[in-house]
């Protein structure tokens, strides 16, 4: 079994190469900037929040926790009425890009970590470049987008933002995955 002291370069650089590549991505490339859409009401519909005071964190709208309230006559004219949104809360004032970019880079090298882990139950020392390559692709592929999908499915995420998420995890998986096939430890 390879020893995951042995990784840890692979598990460093990787995670080095992949935010460069979402830093790519975000700023250079990107198709990210479609994720969003402006509201021709913008201003009204930020006072109308702003007066309501909202706790930071994630609100829907009709706000309904229970099947049963689901199925009241005046929860589905709620719904029928519109609109339903989640709306998602945040403090006041410029994103803290510090903060963000160090939780991004923990992302990457927890995920990264963890694909180590995995990668050096299921393969040998000296396992071939192309297992290497086949095996953390896949798991770059899963760590970094399958979770992705239910942003679609329930909270109303367009199909191609979500195939963009899952494009980026394409991309760092491979790149892992070029990253451990190239540094994987040869058999003793």
């Amino acid at each position: 079994m390879v020893s995951y002291i042995d990784l840890l370069l692979p598990v460093a650089l990787a995670t080095l190469i992949a935010w460069i590549a979402s830093m790519l991505i975000h700023i250079l490339i990107k198709w990210h900037n479609s994720d969003y859409q402006a509201l021709k009401n913008e201003s009204e519909v930020a006072d109308a929040i702003r007066n309501g005071s909202p706790a930071k964190g994630l609100h829907s709208l009709p706000y309904c926790v229970d099947m049963k309230e689901m199925a009241t006559e005046e929860m589905q004219n709620k719904f029928a009425r519109g609109p339903v949104a989640f709306v998602t809360i945040f403090d006041n004032g410029m994103p803290p890009m510090p903060k963000l970019v160090a939780q991004q880079i923990l992302f990457f090298l927890l995920g990264m970590a963890m694909i180590g882990y995995i990668a050096r139950l299921a393969l040998a020392p000296g396992a071939p470049y192309l297992d290497v390559l086949r095996t953390v692709s896949a798991l770059g592929f899963m760590t970094y987008g399958w979770a992705q999908i239910p942003m679609s499915i329930w909270y109303g995420h367009l199909w191609s933002t979500t195939g963009q998420y899952l494009l980026d995890a394409l991309i760092y998986g491979f790149l892992a995955a070029g990253v451990f096939a190239w540094l994987w430890p040869a058999a003793s």
